[in-house]
């Protein structure tokens, strides 16, 4: 089969060019499954020649790429436009194509920690260079969208660039520092941040703001803050230069918080699962404020970490305790006459309502994946009681179907087993998940018996019906 013509590869060159990471990324992931198919093999090489030329920019441009990502209005952070990046790369290619050759060679054999990073650092300061002349076409171009996006955002990105050395060596070391502290990480941390300092008087926080942008995580950098400051108390931290990040921090969990308080039980399992990993998250940056910094509980900073510790347990208990209601709704039950007395038993005369089970569905993900939260969260209590709540119930429901099963006493079969393969479903996360095969087992056994309906007799003996 032919490929594409030259003039539909152009059309994909420009989309692909102007695609974020992530796009690209799955592009060639996806033409990789269809190696064998030539009509595409043209857009493969487009495809692969950008991954490669991304992966060069990325490592070249390290220090600054991450922070070409977030909303370049805010001004309580550093961030530029996404498209900058790529014409301030445009421009570094047209400017320095000799040097940035000489990246792309090192690159082959690049290995963090033990290469030589100068290709690289020559590189970010000869896009500082052009930056501040302002005279190469891309350059402009990259100036005008940083400025029209956040006027002086240039010279912002200017003075990371100053840092981008220091930042670069200082990401090497990012995963050993987020991830155990020992005296000599957290001597190296120090060294980093005075050599940053000596940049600039302002640069402290910039330097922790850059690094900040190279971890999935970017609170996760306070551990850095509080190692250099020999874990502060949070009247120091406050008065200092870097109180920004804690404040962030305590922003961000006010925000989480909000964002579990609100979520939608008709957004599916996935948004419980969602719910569950903020809450999740939560639970991990109250510890991260509660093990950087000498908290004072009756004030301040403390307090404020304490009521939002409780906000979470009121908030997610508050969710939990919905359990009951939403689960008798997917499962309900209705009053029937026994002679002359009224009992609750499962109505199986209505289709069970697709709507309703699948909130019980979003709660129930909710409330079984935030079990590894639960104990720091403080409602471990609560989740245990609602679960075992929840499981009588589910457990009469499905004892009292399969009766009425056995005795043939269910307007509709059909119905009956919709609703008991529900309930197995619901089994599996309330209890275990071999729970809701032991259900459905059951549920076999009941509707394969084939037990003789009752007779029915006139009020004359004599006269059957």
């Amino acid at each position: 089969m032919a490929g594409l013509p030259d003039a539909k590869i152009d059309i994909v060159r420009n989309l692909v060019e102007h695609a974020p990471d992530r796009v690209v990324t799955g592009l060639q992931n996806a033409l990789a499954a269809a190696a064998g198919d030539t009509a595409l093999a043209g857009v493969r090489r487009v495809v692969e020649a950008e991954v490669a030329d991304r992966n060069l920019r990325n490592r070249v441009l390290e220090p600054i790429a991450p922070l070409f990502a977030g909303d370049a209005a805010d001004q309580s952070r550093i961030a530029f436009p996404r498209a900058a990046l790529a014409l301030i790369w445009r421009g570094l290619k047209a400017e320095a194509a000799f040097q940035v050759a000489s990246a792309a060679r090192a690159l082959v054999e690049y290995r963090p920690g033990a290469s030589s990073t100068e290709p690289f650092d020559i590189l970010t300061q000869m896009a500082a260079d052009g930056l501040r002349a302002g005279e190469q076409r891309d350059f402009v171009a990259a100036i005008d969208t940083i400025e029209s996006a956040r006027p002086g955002g240039t010279q912002h990105l200017l003075s990371c660039l100053t840092l981008a050395p220091i930042v670069r060596q200082s990401t090497l070391r990012l995963p050993e520092w987020i991830g155990r502290f020992t005296e000599e990480h957290a001597a190296a941390a120090r060294v980093a941040y005075k050599d940053a300092g000596l940049e600039a008087e302002d640069a402290g926080p910039r330097f922790f703001e850059m690094l900040s942008a190279q971890l999935a995580e970017p609170w996760t950098i306070l551990r850095v803050v509080s190692a250099v400051m020999d874990r502060p108390n949070e009247h120091y931290l406050a008065d200092s230069e870097l109180a920004i990040f804690a404040i962030r921090l305590m922003d961000a969990i006010d925000a989480n918080l909000k964002m579990v308080a609100d979520f939608d039980l008709n957004s599916g399992p996935a948004g419980g699962l969602a719910a569950a990993a903020t809450v999740e998250t939560l639970t991990l940056q109250i510890a991260e404020m509660e093990n950087s910094i000498e908290l004072s509980r009756e004030s301040g900073w403390g307090f404020r970490v304490q009521k939002q510790k409780q906000t979470l347990a009121a908030v997610v208990e508050g969710r939990l305790r919905e359990l009951d209601k939403v689960m008798g709704a997917a499962l309900p039950n209705h009053k029937v006459r026994v002679a002359r007395m009224m009992r609750t038993e499962p109505r199986m005369t209505l289709e069970p309502d697709a709507k309703l089970v699948d909130r019980c569905r979003t709660l129930l993900a909710f409330a079984e994946a935030i079990r590894p939260s639960a104990n720091y969260g403080g409602f471990a209590s609560t989740r245990a009681k609602v679960m075992e709540k929840a499981g009588e119930s589910l457990d009469t429901y499905v004892e009292e179907v399969l009766s009425l099963v056995r005795d043939n006493e269910v307007p509709d079969r059909e119905i009956a087993a919709r609703f008991l393969q529900i309930a197995a479903e619901f089994a599996a996360p309330i209890h275990e998940p071999r729970a809701g095969d032991i259900v459905r087992r059951r549920a076999a056994t009941a509707f394969g018996a084939k037990k003789p309906p009752p007779q029915v007799f006139a009020e004359d003996p004599a006269k059957p019906v």
